[in-house]
């Protein structure tokens, strides 16, 4: 039986107070009743604050990026220790924005992912199609290729520790949106692709959707079979909406 896990991505949004009134709203709200657990992923300069701000709570906190290097002349890197030393559970590797703006491989994804679980932080492996690609009908080989590259790189017992976002780029900050049975199509794909190579570590594998949920298209969503919850971007910013995600993930 698989735990509903919701991600906020904060991206770089925030400020120390704004942060603090989110995070005193979230917690007053998650109080009534949250099944999934929940995280938070805020700018790297913030994650102190979390560890005081979240201490005792439901909330978990991540790094939205880390360096597959372990330490040394890396100006501007941050380290999987260093996250490790700021209490983060998880860190989201390969966002779509990562990979088009910053020019990340899958190979360095790949690495990445497994630098994160050396010190034992939960990597959130994104992958996904741009819109491109959809239309060439092309989905499942790019998010076959992807996932690959961690599997060549580490084995499929990498994965036991590890969790899938599925994010169409097309559907991110776009408007669009995929349909449930859209987002479910490729989810199945994904825990199917996993099982070719070993059917228990499928079976347990997270897989989140991340693609412009909001409160009012979550519940459908996260109802499909093989979508274990969401990678939330805009909507995290915002302690209601965010509640009504988690809410429906069950």
């Amino acid at each position: 039986m698989r735990t509903s896990l919701v991600v906020g991505n904060w991206k770089m949004n925030g400020s120390r107070a704004a942060n603090r009134a989110l995070l005193e709203s979230m917690r007053k709200e998650m109080e009534a009743g949250v099944v999934a657990e929940v995280a938070v992923c805020p700018p790297f300069v913030y994650l102190a604050d979390m560890e005081s701000l979240l201490q005792g709570s439901v909330i978990n906190w991540g790094a939205q990026n880390l360096s597959h290097h372990e330490m040394g002349a890396y100006t501007g890197e941050i380290a999987p220790s260093m996250l490790a030393d700021l209490g983060c559970r998880f860190v989201i590797i390969g966002h779509s924005e990562r990979r088009t703006l910053y020019g990340e491989t899958d190979s360095l994804v790949a690495e990445k992912a497994i630098a994160a679980q050396k010190v034992d932080i939960i990597p959130i492996i994104c992958v996904g199609e741009t819109l491109q690609e959809r239309e060439q009908n092309i989905t499942e080989q790019v998010v076959e290729r992807q996932l690959n590259a961690v599997l060549q790189l580490a084995g499929v017992n990498a994965l036991k520790k590890a969790v899938i976002a599925y994010e169409p780029i097309w559907a991110i900050g776009t408007g669009r949106t995929a349909t449930p049975e859209q987002a479910q199509e490729v989810h199945a794909f994904i825990r199917g692709h996993v099982a070719v190579q070993n059917s228990g570590i499928a079976e347990e594998l997270l897989v989140l959707y991340g693609g412009s949920v909001k409160g009012s298209n979550a519940a459908q969503l996260l109802a499909m079979p093989d979508i274990d919850g969401g990678l939330i971007g805009g909507a995290s910013l915002n302690a209601k909406e965010f509640l009504t995600i988690c809410q429906a993930a069950v």
